[in-house]
């Protein structure tokens, strides 16, 4: 009879402590490990004056220069191919704009010691060469359709963006990119010819984002970019306004 009692002890006693384990597995395994969560991070990120600088940060400010390279000479190729006041419209911004914003991004990588692209993505290429061979009526409905799409994808990006750094820089700069980027859907899709549906088709069927591009930490000090293609602002479009930035140290 003691025997059966001390075998029921014994059952009660490894069960508690099966369920204790069990209950602070993954607290070890998630929190207390490197390469998660906040270590990684931490990992990812550098230090800089402006705050720490992450993988995510130096990805959005490749992305802006990147945005830049193609869509200035997309905005410049409406103004003279445009059939319509409101394609030509919305090319005018596309190149007000992104002159702003190329400027804005420059000054920013300056500051990080970050290396910025010089030529467009492959997809970007792609895109103006796609938009080069069309004409007439299909020219202006690729135009819209490409750049609204495009636009679309970098909204979400900048929203991630503004919502998470650590970085003042880069908080600044996204608050620029919003503003240029949400006017620049506006006049897109003021030109009559977005097809929504197919936005909405494209969302619906594309998978999950892919990882983020993991830019190499700054260098150090090095000499600023070099200017932008040169581009003659219109007397008629005012660029969206400059944010508050932090002063140079």
């Amino acid at each position: 009879m003691r025997s059966r009692t001390i075998n029921g002890t014994g059952l009660i006693v490894a069960g508690l402590i099966a369920t204790l384990a069990a209950l602070l597995f993954p607290l070890w395994s998630y929190e207390d490990r490197s390469g998660t969560g906040l270590d990684r991070l931490n990992a990812e990120a550098v230090s800089t004056d402006f705050g720490p600088l992450s993988a995510l940060d130096r990805d959005f400010i490749t992305k802006v220069r990147l945005a830049g390279l193609w869509e200035l000479p997309a905005g410049q190729q409406a103004e003279e191919r445009g059939t319509t006041k409101a394609v030509r419209t919305a090319g005018e911004h596309l190149v007000e704009g992104h002159t702003f914003l190329d400027a804005r991004v420059r000054e920013v990588a300056a500051r990080l010691s970050l290396e910025l692209p010089s030529q467009p993505s492959a997809q970007q290429r792609a895109w103006l060469a796609e938009l080069s061979e069309a004409r007439g009526e299909a020219y202006q409905q690729e135009f819209a359709n490409i750049l609204r799409r495009a636009h679309g994808k970098v909204f979400s990006l900048v929203a991630e963006v503004r919502a998470n750094t650590r970085n003042s820089l880069v908080r600044a700069l996204a608050d620029d990119t919003n503003t240029t980027v949400l006017d620049h859907i506006k006049v897109l899709e003021g030109t009559g010819l977005v097809d929504f549906d197919g936005l909405a088709r494209d969302a619906a069927t594309s998978g999950p984002a892919g990882p983020v591009t993991h830019s190499p930490p700054p260098p150090g000090p090095m000499d600023a970019p070099g200017s932008a293609t040169p581009v003659t602002p219109s007397p008629t479009f005012p660029l969206p306004p400059a944010v508050s930035r932090p002063k140079p140290r």
